[in-house]
């Protein structure tokens, strides 16, 4: 099992959340998730300018086996995307909290994130998953 940072928020889903402050905050896909999915071959990303809400799919991530949409954790507008994956979606795979974030957002309501995981609740989910 991999270690979980503790500085990042969870979606049921599987999505991260890491709040940058300014305002923002960074998302990717968990390290189990890509452990799920496989080897990534693709990855479309939202543009930067898009506002996504919260709970919506503004991304898709695919592997070989299947593709599988990304949820935003909060309401915001797109201020940035790791473009680098457009060419080495791989990169999710290995380092999905750090080098394989998806996209960046300015948040419109910072009290979302309290509706997410902490890491511990997030392990914990993760575990009874596994029975």
């Amino acid at each position: 099992m991999s270690e979980i940072p503790g500085d990042l928020k969870f979606m049921k889903s599987h999505e991260w959340a890491r709040v940058e402050g300014d305002g923002k905050v960074t998302v990717g896909i968990s390290d189990h998730a890509q452990g799920l999915l496989g080897d990534l071959v693709y990855v479309e990303l939202p543009n930067v300018g898009d506002r996504v809400e919260a709970g919506n799919a503004c991304a898709v991530v695919e592997s070989v086996k299947a593709a599988s949409d990304v949820y935003a954790p909060v309401t915001g507008t797109v201020v940035e995307v790791n473009a680098a994956l457009a060419d080495k979606p791989e990169t999710i795979n290995e380092d999905a909290y750090g080098e394989g974030w998806l996209y960046t957002l300015e948040m419109e309501e910072p009290e979302q994130l309290n509706e997410l995981l902490g890491p511990d609740d997030y392990a914990e989910l993760l575990e009874n998953d596994d029975h």
